[in-house]
């Protein structure tokens, strides 16, 4: 009985304000040069970080205020730490809140499997714009170009391209209806663009891509910069 009641008081101390306090000295530990720090300073921040495996696992203990010399601790070269702090805090945040996964980059399919997969088993929330293109295709290069820019500024969208030919579609596909582009959510298809850069002008960029696509509504909001955090940086 012992035992669980102090698993239960250990559990307590990661939730509420004592459980943020007892995060924020773990993420100070762990961002703080090992090597080049003192050994008794060193000793203080796993004993801060750590306090409900201390020899003394009472309540009082558990519960303890912070003592000078820990504050004076925790003062030292808190702004930059506190940035990154916060940055790790809302970026969990945002994925306990089941935005949906995030992506890097545009993804190659190498077949029809492939492109049934990423169609059918996606996170529900996740938009998948497919590019179905060939090489020497006029448009279709450009397209790819854009595609990797428009990846980048939205991480919640998960852009692929796929061969036609690798599509095993070559016949529905032919040169006349390429580039074309593909939109789903949740299975679903929402865009069916044959020979979208018709749509386009001759010399198009990511932000005509870009354009195009809301003007369907099929893009999420774009995600903000951290404006405040790279002036701080900057004043820095």
């Amino acid at each position: 009985m012992s035992e669980r009641l102090i698993d239960l008081e250990e559990t307590a101390t990661q939730t509420g304000p004592k459980g943020v306090i007892n995060d924020w000295r773990r993420f100070k530990l762990e961002s703080m040069d090992q090597e080049n720090l003192n050994p008794a300073k060193r000793e203080l921040l796993r004993q801060m970080s750590s306090p409900s495996k201390a020899k003394d696992t009472s309540r009082g203990n558990l519960n303890r205020k912070m003592s000078v010399q820990e504050y004076e601790l925790l003062k030292e070269e808190d702004e930059g730490c506190l940035k990154s702090y916060r940055k790790r805090c809302m970026q969990e945040m945002h994925d306990k809140l089941s935005f949906g996964p995030r992506f890097e980059g545009v993804y190659d399919l190498d077949s029809g499997e492939a492109f049934l997969e990423v169609i059918e088993k996606e996170h529900h929330s996740t938009v998948v714009v497919v590019h179905i293109y060939k090489n020497g295709i006029k448009g279709c290069e450009a397209l790819n170009s854009c595609l990797d820019c428009l990846a980048t500024e939205y991480p919640t969208v998960k852009f692929c391209k796929i061969d036609a030919v690798a599509s095993g579609a070559a016949e529905r596909f032919s040169d006349e209806y390429l580039p074309t582009l593909l939109v789903y959510k949740a299975g679903e298809l929402l865009g069916n663009f044959l020979s979208c850069t018709q749509h386009l002008n001759e010399e198009f960029f990511a932000t005509d891509v870009e354009g195009f696509l809301n003007s369907y509504g099929l893009l999420p909001e774009k995600e903000q910069p951290q404006m405040e955090d790279d002036e701080e940086n900057n004043i820095e």
